[in-house]
């Protein structure tokens, strides 16, 4: 059986009891799991996992799409074995702010594309910061002001977000379902789909906050031209 992904289902689960499955050149493979690893833009959870009296600092964590496994780099291996019993526990400070920046990213994505038809064509999420490239040849700093600003509004709304699965063929009918220009969901026969109602429906795999409100006041850092059709943001959270 694959690894649960337990953020999928809760993303706010801070420590687990997991089981080894293998330890491979990758890294541990766990039967069930809560850190995000990197993927989605979204950067990797670190942390710890404890096994045998020993606690073992979790650098990153590497999905497989092709698999579905998550792998687990630690800084050592000594002591570990298939088999054996661990103990997770995330930096949940870090978590949490990658959570309210993506589920600002969602926002910010949906309003692009529904005020300007445009697609994220890059991004990323860090703990510190998020970038969103947009398919966009205007370049105007006032139209992401005016998104900011409307994004915020959203936030200010307190909206309950809705997880929930849908078969594949049947999400992929949504108008906007994805809104990346050059990058479809994984072929998995059944989607993870984030929704924020009356504003934005993705599918999506990775951990968000339940309530708008939690994101607290999204700022814009920065707006770069990068080129024909690319314009960049740089934002954070407060």
């Amino acid at each position: 059986m694959p690894t649960r992904h337990i953020y999928r289902d809760d993303s706010y689960v801070k420590e687990f009891k997991s089981r080894i499955i293998s330890i491979t050149d990758k890294g541990v493979i766990l039967d069930q799991t809560a850190f995000h690893p990197e993927s989605g833009g979204v950067a990797t959870d670190t942390g710890y996992l404890e096994a045998g009296g020993r606690r073992y600092r979790v650098l990153r964590a590497i999905h497989d799409r092709e698999s579905d496994e998550v792998y687990h780099v630690l800084e050592s291996y000594e002591g570990l074995s298939p088999g054996q019993e661990v103990f997770g526990a995330i930096d949940w400070e870090r978590r949490y702010r990658l959570m309210r920046l993506h589920t600002a990213a969602h926002i910010i994505s949906a309003i692009m594309y529904r005020d300007h038809g445009a697609l994220i064509t890059g991004g990323q999420v860090e703990p510190e910061y998020a970038r969103d490239d947009f398919s966009i040849e205007r370049f105007d700093r006032q139209i992401f002001d005016d998104v900011i600003r409307k994004a915020n509004e959203v936030v200010r709304s307190g909206l309950e977000l809705k997880i929930y699965y849908m078969p594949r063929e049947e999400a992929l009918r949504i108008p906007g379902i994805t809104k990346l220009a050059e990058k479809m969901p994984p072929s998995y026969r059944v989607l993870r789909i984030v929704e924020i109602p009356g504003v934005d429906i993705q599918a999506d795999g990775g951990p968000h906050v339940r309530n708008t409100r939690e994101i607290g006041e999204i700022r814009l850092l920065k707006v770069e031209n990068r080129g024909r059709n690319k314009k960049r943001i740089y934002y954070t959270v407060d």
